[in-house]
């Protein structure tokens, strides 16, 4: 996950359950795994995952790129452009496992308990958990870490919204109690804790400033996670370097994983000279995100002979919702009718097969990819969810199935124009054909319509009845989807929409969208088999007016925070499964985004330098964390660029 959606900080709600799970739930049990989708695989007395090759060499040097810029090394204020790879330095309470979905081992908690009422959970420190100074980790760092987590970034306020407390209750042990019992999810997603030294953040740095985890800093932070910073070049380049004495690196939970001395991530403002340098061999992988460079772009000398491999790896996990997303807080966005508009003139069909070789599927779901999906109509619990807000929602969510428009014959999308015309003249909206002025038209053509042998130039402008147009300004920064963009812009001024792009750096994009200075942005949701509390910071009315939350598109809908709390306190799986199919519905239906796209692989090109498991775990193909450098296969490409 991008830095935004900070390392694996997607949490879930469901049943939870842990290992061993032969007993109700006391707080005598103290557990070594927790999932949110029934019992963990792995028991107590595990040696590895088997997603790992628990013998893996360690050794060699792995070469990434990064888009734009960065400004600071601190990963938990809501200030900056993050440097790639922050994540690297830190460990949780426990860690996620990559074959797993919504499941999590201990790590520097040795076990977590937790009462039948999900009221709180108390978790274990391990003694030999420490930071790279060889602190030990204590309980005093692990508040710390919660209490200046909430004040620093509004995501975790949010996140820990429900968690009331954290105290000491051993010399290797802190309790969380919760505001509310009930929510199976919280024990999850305080798990999800990263700790950071509390002496190293209450000190001054080495020019006599006191530090601050609210602010940027160019200073490499301490952590105690298995990385280092081992070198930064602001904004240019940043490298990390394998912590040798790791204290964690022979528990089971990171037995065979972090095989790389080091990791390096060279910042370039676009793909193209990135790419350039990939092919020569500068960098060593490349995780390819466009369809069409996937299918035109690696016929190079070097994947010929077979030096370069190039692979679409499967990955079973929910499908992002990625979108055009409405910025609510516009006066032109507010009526649902303008917004389904804009969802019917966006040609997905052309876009995919013009641009994409009819690689991707359209997104048509919040939840896509997964059981979590609505499809057909609302029956059973979910359909007595939705009874409950039934005056607030739009009544086509218990009447029809939403489906996005599919232009799949010729006609379809004429169809589709005219079913967004109908639908942005009901909400005031009207098509002029107006006079406007021709920067091509000289002298010559000018004498000409003075006396009468050609007409003005004329074009459509979508006006409401204060004679004001439809604008809207695409707000990107990149260049990948401005090519995306062009045509639907093209389509939209069809029926008299004003539409621009805006390409701006990285700095200034994210101060617009922190600001809710946006029209329209590309906007990403990424989700676990189990949602949960995060939805409230995806859609909740709370978030809508906080800068920097993820409700970027300002949602404040009574009907969808209800939902949500449906979600947050879940009895189990089956009443999970129902609020999700509800809030999917309910946020289709009120068509809040523009549905992008998905493709359910990680499309791959690296140079043939690596060893891997056997096994790769199922939700990521996990290259930088359970791949390793083949001695013998690293010297022949040597060999061979030589030549």
């Amino acid at each position: 996950m991008q830095m935004r959606l900070t390392p694996f900080m997607v949490a879930a709600l469901a049943f939870l359950s842990f290992w061993p799970n032969q007993a109700s739930a006391d707080e005598s049990q103290c557990r070594n795994a927790m999932s949110l989708v029934g019992a963990p695989k792995y028991g107590p007395d595990f040696k590895n995952f088997d997603w790992v090759n628990p013998d893996a060499p360690k050794g060699g040097t792995v070469r990434q790129w990064a888009n734009g810029t960065f400004d600071t090394l601190n990963p938990f204020s809501d200030k900056g452009v993050k440097a790639a790879g922050l994540g690297l330095l830190y460990d949780s309470l426990f860690t996620p496992s990559l074959d797993e979905p919504s499941t999590q081992y201990a790590l520097i908690a040795e076990c977590a308990s937790y009462p039948d009422d999900f009221s709180s959970v108390t978790f274990k420190l391990r003694p030999e958990a420490k930071f790279q100074d060889g602190q030990p980790i204590t309980p005093e760092d692990v508040i710390f870490s919660f209490d200046e987590f909430k004040k620093v970034n509004p995501f975790y306020a949010f996140y820990y919204k429900n968690v009331q407390k954290a105290e000491k209750t051993g010399d290797h042990e802190v309790k969380f109690t919760f505001d509310k019992a009930g929510n199976r999810e919280l024990p999850m997603i305080v798990g999800e804790l990263n700790v950071v030294p509390k002496h190293y953040w209450e000190g001054k740095d080495a020019n006599g400033k006191q530090r601050s985890l609210a602010e940027t800093t160019v200073e490499p932070p301490l952590g105690n996670g298995p990385y280092k910073i081992k070198s930064v070049d602001t904004s240019r380049k940043i490298s990390y370097e394998r912590v040798p004495d790791y204290w964690a690196k022979d528990l089971p939970v990171m037995r065979g994983q972090q095989n790389f001395d080091t990791l390096e991530f060279t910042y370039y403002r676009d793909r193209t000279p990135a790419f350039e340098d990939f092919k020569t061999g500068s960098l060593d992988i490349w995780g390819e995100n466009q369809a069409a460079a996937w299918a035109t772009q690696y016929n190079f000398d070097a994947l010929k002979k077979g030096l370069v491999k190039k692979e679409a790896i499967p990955v079973k996990r929910v499908a992002p919702m990625q979108a055009f997303v409405f910025n609510l807080r516009r006066q032109q966005f507010q009526d649902p009718r303008v917004r389904q508009a804009f969802n019917l003139l966006f040609n997905f069909e052309e876009t995919n097969k013009k641009l994409f070789f009819d690689l991707y599927q359209r997104v048509d779901s919040y939840f896509a990819n997964s059981d979590l999906a609505a499809t057909g109509l609302p029956q059973g619990r979910e359909l007595e969810i939705l009874n409950e807000v039934k005056d607030e929602v739009p009544p086509e969510v218990f009447t029809t199935e939403w489906k996005n428009p599919v232009n799949a014959q010729e006609g379809d999308y004429r169809k589709h124009q005219q079913e967004a015309l109908k639908l942005l003249e009901a909400a005031g909206w009207k098509i002029r054909s107006e006079e406007v002025d021709d920067p091509s038209c000289g002298t010559w053509c000018k004498i000409k319509k003075t006396i009468g042998l050609s007409s003005a130039s004329t074009a459509r402008a979508l006006r409401n009845d204060k004679g004001e147009q439809m604008t809207v300004e695409f707000l990107i920064n990149g260049d990948t989807f401005e090519r995306i963009i062009l045509p639907y812009v093209k389509d939209l001024s069809a029926l008299g929409i004003k539409a621009t792009v805006r390409n701006v750096d990285d700095a200034q994009y994210k101060q617009r969208e922190d600001n809710r200075d946006f029209d329209i942005i590309v906007d990403t949701f990424a989700q676990s088999n189990s949602p949960g509390n995060e939805q409230r910071d995806f859609w909740g009315s709370a978030s809508a007016d906080k800068p920097g939350s993820r409700n970027t598109a300002g949602i404040k809908n009574p009907a969808v925070d209800k939902i949500v709390d449906k979600i947050v306190f879940a009895k189990d799986r089956d009443d999970l499964v129902a609020a999700t199919h509800a809030l999917d519905r309910v946020l289709l239906w009120n068509n809040y985004v523009v549905p992008h796209w998905h493709y359910p692989y990680e499309r791959l090109a690296y140079w043939d330098i690596f060893g891997r498991p056997a096994k790769l775990p199922s939700q990521t193909a996990g290259l930088t964390q359970v791949w390793w450098v083949d001695a013998d296969k690293a010297k022949a490409v040597k060999a061979a660029k030589g030549k």
